[in-house]
């Protein structure tokens, strides 16, 4: 059964460009969000099995948009994406629950072995 996705970036493209990967792939993006407060409002209401999250982004980033999803359920699946590979930004994901970090640029091998390592 194909895993379904929240892709969560405030760059369309950045969405468009992870969508295009997984898809291919036999993923099912059930959602997307441009902002942290989104993520949560759709996880909420889609409870997908994967949440692809950029750290950076208005109105909410995605560390704290990763501790609101993670305290109303513990076990959600987030893989953090961000530009900036700052090794505290990092540490804070992983110790507030992600399951593994992307750095983008995005090569597509990259991100399908987190996903594959995450929800199979």
């Amino acid at each position: 059964m194909a895993k379904n996705i929240l892709i969560c970036d405030d760059a369309a493209f950045m969405r468009m460009m992870i969508k295009d990967i997984l898809t291919k792939n036999g993923y099912n993006i059930v959602g997307e969000a441009e902002n942290g407060a989104k993520a949560v409002e759709k996880y909420n209401e889609l409870k997908p099995d994967l949440v692809l999250m950029d750290i950076t982004m208005p109105e909410m980033d995605g560390i704290e948009a990763l501790k609101k999803i993670k305290a109303t359920d513990a076990n959600a699946s987030i893989i953090m994406c961000s530009a900036m590979g700052q090794q505290a930004m990092v540490i804070e994901s992983i110790q507030s629950g992600a399951k593994d970090f992307i750095v983008k640029p995005f090569q597509a091998d990259r991100v399908l072995e987190a996903v594959q390592k995450v929800v199979g």
